[in-house]
């Protein structure tokens, strides 16, 4: 697949397809090289006729930033830039999440406000055409004076230096270059600062995270209504005129979506012996719909995000200003991020109680949902598992955007921690996608078991119908204790694999 990196508006979706697209191969507009080159020339000659300081391109950096730097000692200045801010730490970021990087990087740098050489570009789109992905790590950002120490790690390797990955081996820059005969690039006046200030750590964790959000709040809408009707739920709190005096948006489409996924469902209309159902079943459009409607804002600012410029100083030479700003500053990212992480979390608090309730012996449900309980155990522990989990969610959901350490000497004196808040929403994102796959594993089962209760056996609609036959192609009904860590780690792969599917059907 090729694609054309231009001043278009960039989606997440679109983003997070060309970084998992094995084939993709990007291509710099004419627009774009015309910027970029023009952008290039007019710091040349701004340079070769002023004496004036400019912030990191003839300038030292941070709090060092009153410290002039000789016309010769240029090229030198972002060379040691990039050395000395790499001071990555923790785990290696994910291929992914690296190959997000260098894509949301290249875009930045293609709008023409950064002064870097054309070519700096390109081997950037070179990295990204040959999979050649460079190592970084988690821990070092805090997300203010741009993602310093893991942007620095991705842009070593332009200069020959740092670790990359090629062929799925981890190998040193210098070596691969060789390989593929390319010669190290001679960073120019002001290219450090430019690969380097920059929120794309942070944003390529959003994007992966808003893009996960995505899918996995249509998913929850579908496992709950799976729930519903193992539980033998009322169908009364997804009425629309319920919905539609409260006005909330998302709620309005939880409950929607839930009513399209249970039409024609037999269970579903049945007469109920009870009133009402708990609130894990009774609020799921309100509980999901505001998460549903946070998803909704925070990838908002993220698209924002990576179809800014976020590097300093910035150029316009059109007016012949070049302008020390802050748009490396990650605060919209940090509180945008913060917020999905609580939206997430809320939506795996709600399954685990859905899946607490339907193991709990209620409504002519086995206990823990297995003959004979006590000589089998059932799915007694994945619900443990799954309450684990959430209890982690809560507590990664302590906001980063309210903490701030001051840094260089005092210059960097308030900083967003965009970064933890992006690492943290990750982590977020992928318990969630477990404790769903536990409440599908539970509900699948309790459904089962709620069908044979009837004579004749009734039936959930046809689209869950269809889900719990796929479903039982790789898990199959549990008649009797046996290694239920097989069966969750199967559900999973379902849910990242086969659900969406179904999901879009709403």
């Amino acid at each position: 697949m090729l694609h054309t990196i231009s001043t278009a508006r960039l989606s997440i979706a679109e983003a997070c397809l060309l970084a998992t697209e094995t084939g993709t191969q990007l291509h710099l507009s004419p627009e774009v090289c015309h910027k970029i080159t023009a952008c290039r020339s007019y710091l040349d000659q701004k340079l070769s006729n002023t004496e004036e300081n400019y912030y990191g391109i003839n300038t030292g950096f941070g709090s060092l930033y009153n410290v002039t730097i000789s016309k010769n000692a240029l090229r030198e200045l972002q060379n040691n830039l990039l050395l000395s801010h790499a001071c990555g730490m923790g785990n290696e970021v994910p291929p992914q999440i690296v190959r997000l990087m260098l894509l949301l990087k290249i875009q930045s740098l293609a709008y023409g406000y950064s002064g870097v050489q054309l070519q700096t570009v390109q081997r950037l789109s070179d990295f990204f055409n040959h999979h050649l992905l460079p190592v970084i790590y988690e821990q070092g950002s805090l997300g203010a004076s741009g993602d310093l120490a893991p942007l620095s790690h991705l842009s070593l390797p332009l200069i020959g230096r740092g670790e990359v990955y090629y062929g799925g081996v981890k190998q040193p820059a210098a070596a691969v270059l060789e390989q593929l005969g390319w010669q190290p690039l001679q960073l120019q006046s002001k290219e450090g600062l430019a690969l380097i200030n920059g929120t794309q750590f942070m944003s390529a964790y959003a994007v992966w995270c808003a893009n996960k959000a995505a899918q996995l709040t249509a998913c929850a809408d579908l496992i709950a209504a799976i729930s519903f009707d193992a539980y033998d739920a009322h169908s009364s709190p997804l009425h629309p005129l319920v919905h539609k005096i409260r006005q909330q948006q998302g709620q309005i489409t939880v409950a929607a979506r839930l009513r399209r996924f249970l039409k024609g469902s037999q269970i579903i209309k049945q007469p109920k012996k009870h009133v009402q159902d708990p609130y894990s079943f009774r609020c799921v459009p309100q509980v999901h719909g505001a998460s549903a409607d946070a998803v909704t804002y925070a990838s908002e600012i993220i698209t924002r995000e990576i179809n800014a410029v976020t590097d300093n100083p910035l150029l316009f030479p059109d007016d012949d200003l070049i302008i020390s700003g802050g748009n490396f500053h990650g605060q919209p990212l940090a509180l945008a991020l913060d917020f999905l992480a609580i939206a997430l979390s809320e939506l795996g608090s709600i399954s685990e109680r859905r899946t607490f309730t339907l193991l709990s012996g209620q409504r002519n449900l086995p206990a823990f949902l297995v003959n004979k309980p006590g000589l089998h155990s059932g799915l007694m522990i994945p619900q443990y598992a799954a309450a684990a989990l959430v209890s982690q969610n809560k507590q990664l959901c302590t906001p980063a955007s309210v903490d701030s350490i001051t840094s260089s000497n005092g210059q960097e004196d308030h900083v967003s921690m965009g970064a933890n808040a992006a690492t943290k929403c990750y982590r977020i994102v992928e318990n969630l996608e477990r404790i769903l796959a536990i409440e599908l594993l539970t509900a699948t089962q309790a459904l089962n078991f709620r069908k044979k209760l009837s004579e004749p056996e009734l039936k959930s609609s046809s689209l869950i119908e269809q889900v719990l036959a796929d479903y039982r192609k790789t898990t199959p009904f549990i008649t009797a204790d046996r290694l239920l860590q097989t069966d969750i780690a199967q559900s999973v792969k379902f849910v990242q694999n086969r659900l969406p599917d179904y999901a879009k059907q709403s």
